[in-house]
């Protein structure tokens, strides 16, 4: 079963739905819209499908109840297959046991596993207890208006959604060191936000500290500012609902001493909380807001400097406080801010939910051996846009991962084991059948 899984995810990563910012070709989505028919007959025939901007879909399975709603999410468009590919990157070449090529993990595999789950289902009669959504997005690679304008309709029809379930985390090798299993399954219940901020410094002011009571130019001005939001922890850290639920969830798979300290958060979630940031930049970015500067330029002859800084918060509280310290940094360099008004911040999941505890059972039916630990991500996807209209948005895709094949997204070689395939398509006919 797993080799004819491969051989028909196969016609899916042919199709090259290489998304684009600038412009549209549906030429290779118009053949990836042929192949999904031709795979998923029965999806196609009973469903309801609706499509958003140019490629987004949307189909609807009836339930009993029609009043109750539930999504899998995972998009169809990919990036580029650039770089030396050991097989060619829209192949899908089955090779070594794998299957090779561009959304072989980001996100093809999990769309094929859940239309083959719901066209399994189907095939045995099957009608679920109440509407089941698959949605597809065309342009998620370049944050593009699909999701978004599913989204306006939904609000527009008055549906939401009990429990959403896009990509996000996957089963990979442990997050820490000093666990003692080969596997995890991650599921993000919430993503950091992103605040786009535009810093200017402009000729005519003086800062003392610099240059000696003489005037500082705005690079001068710049330059510091930058290096002191850089160099002093002016954002709140603190282990907030989601990260302490990961440690817990964590504490009986690690050894000694990490059980211990994982366990007791309450005695060494100080010392923890020192520590993460020691461990990497990841690690650390966990705790509360971070902050990148790009796009830097200026010099003395344009009398001007500006900067764009990327801030990324976990919490909305932490977040306004966050600001206003950095705000105040910049006063200190007469730097102004504006905020760019395509910042995003959305709520993280309740985890309180019974959905969650319902993903972790399905996940443990299907991966025994492998733990289910809650997460933050800290990219992207999808899924955020419908926070206001569904109160538990997880992101997991039921795909087992080597550290090279989690690598491989948006790099060369992505690629996927054969066997995986139908444990994700086994997890997403568990979670559709047993859902109440």
């Amino acid at each position: 079963m797993s080799l004819e899984y491969a051989l028909k995810l196969q016609k899916m990563i042919q199709c090259k739905t290489v998304s684009k910012k600038d412009s549209y070709d549906d030429t290779e989505f118009a053949k990836l819209r042929i192949v999904m028919e031709e795979l998923f007959p029965l999806v196609h025939k009973q469903a309801k499908k609706i499509t958003f901007s140019d490629d987004c879909w949307m189909y609807c399975i009836e339930g009993k109840n029609k009043n109750r709603n539930i999504m899998l999410m995972s998009h169809h468009d990919v990036v580029a297959a650039d770089g030396g590919w050991k097989y060619d990157g829209f192949s899908g070449e089955i090779a070594e046991d794998k299957i090779w090529g561009r959304g072989t993990v980001d996100t093809k595999t999990p769309l094929f596993a859940e239309f083959m789950a719901l066209e399994e289902l189907l095939a045995e009669g099957f009608v679920p207890p109440c509407n089941v959504y698959i949605g597809s997005s065309h342009n998620e690679e370049i944050a593009g208006d699909g999701i978004p304008k599913a989204l306006e309709y939904f609000k527009e029809q008055g549906i939401t959604f009990e429990v959403i379930l896009d990509e996000g985390g996957a089963v990979i090798e442990p997050p820490v060191g000093g666990m003692k299993v080969e596997k995890c399954a991650m599921v993000a219940v919430h993503e950091k936000g992103f605040y786009h901020l535009n810093c200017k410094a402009t000729t005519g002011s003086a800062h003392a500290g610099l240059t000696a009571g003489q005037k500082a130019t705005p690079v001068e001005r710049m330059s510091a500012f930058i290096h002191e939001i850089n160099s002093k922890n002016i954002f709140i850290r603190r282990l907030n609902p989601q990260i302490t639920a990961m440690f817990t969830h964590m504490a009986p798979h690690c050894k000694f001493p990490m059980n211990l300290v994982f366990g007791n958060l309450w005695l060494f979630g100080g010392i923890l909380k020192k520590i993460m940031p020691s461990l990497s930049p990841a690690a650390g970015g966990l705790l509360g807001t971070t902050c990148v500067f790009n796009k830097i330029s200026g010099s003395a002859e344009e009398k001007a400097c500006t900067a764009r800084a990327t801030l990324r918060p976990v919490d909305a509280e932490d977040w306004k406080k966050d600001i206003a310290a950095f705000i105040d940094v910049a006063k200190k360099y007469d730097i102004s801010i504006e905020i760019d008004e395509t910042s995003e911040y959305h709520e993280p999941a309740d985890i309180t939910k019974p959905q969650l505890s319902y993903t972790f059972d399905c996940i443990k039916e299907v991966f025994p051996k492998y733990p289910s630990i809650p997460m933050i991500l800290p990219a992207g996807t999808d899924a955020r846009h419908f926070t206001e209209i569904c109160p538990c948005i997880l992101r997991f895709a039921p795909i087992r991962l080597s550290a090279q094949q989690l690598a491989s997204v948006h790099s060369e070689n992505e690629n996927i084991d054969v066997d995986a395939i139908g444990d994700a398509v086994a997890f997403y006919k568990k979670f559709l059948r047993d859902y109440r």
